[in-house]
């Protein structure tokens, strides 16, 4: 048994959640639609380039939470994931996951998508355990600020550290799954590095390294 550790958005799902969740709301008329798409389509080029400046991108991506309810939020997130999320569950990633399960490997998703879009997903999916960016939440509300370091390229490593130390695990014959050279950090430290669908930059790397190369894609 060793620990499974998946990338979200474009690996086990054919879609960015995040930028997903973006074009949700503009659907539904809860944001500036000339603004806020121009963002939201900026920030996903960024991380597609390898350049994102998460903080930034945070700032504007967390301010939906707290401009609105929990009970709004949650009305719109079980609409997401009917319109948005479940057409781009890929059936090769569930039965990746379900021969890991089979196996008895601990199963963990790691994403720089925030919880509150991503914990119903990994629900979904039948995961457990995620490591997310957390969304500030104080009396019950979102505050539209991070809680912690956001889990994104090195800061992934540093909160999978903590997780491992808290949960008494190792990284002995870890997998971890990704697409993208956001992930590079984390992909160089497990025994058993997988580029999923890659993006460019990661592909180069994965065939000079010799790490293994799949597509979960139809």
């Amino acid at each position: 048994m060793s620990l499974a550790i998946f990338d979200l958005d474009n690996t086990l799902l054919s879609t960015d959640s995040d930028h997903a969740w973006g074009e949700f709301l503009l659907e539904q008329g809860a944001v500036d639609e000339v603004s806020y798409r121009e963002a939201n389509d900026r920030f996903k080029a960024d991380y597609d380039a390898g350049r994102l400046d998460m903080m930034a991108f945070l700032a504007v991506a967390l301010k939906p939470l707290s401009d609105n309810s929990p009970e709004q939020l949650a009305a719109w997130h079980q609409q997401f994931m009917a319109s948005k999320i479940e057409p781009h569950i890929l059936p090769r990633a569930e039965e990746l996951i379900a021969r890991h399960r089979s196996r008895g490997d601990t199963l963990l998703i790691i994403t720089a998508t925030n919880r509150f879009i991503t914990a119903p997903i990994a629900e979904r999916l039948g995961i457990d355990d995620l490591i997310a960016v957390d969304p500030e939440m104080i009396d019950g509300r979102y505050t539209g600020r991070v809680d912690g370091i956001p889990s994104f390229q090195e800061g992934k490593v540093t909160r999978l550290n903590a997780w491992l130390e808290d949960r008494d695990e190792t990284l002995d014959g870890a997998w971890f799954y990704s697409d993208s050279q956001n992930d590079l950090p984390l992909l160089e430290l497990v025994d058993h590095p997988v580029a999923v669908d890659p993006d460019p930059a990661l592909r180069e790397v994965a065939e000079s390294r010799s790490w293994k190369i799949i597509s979960l894609r139809d």
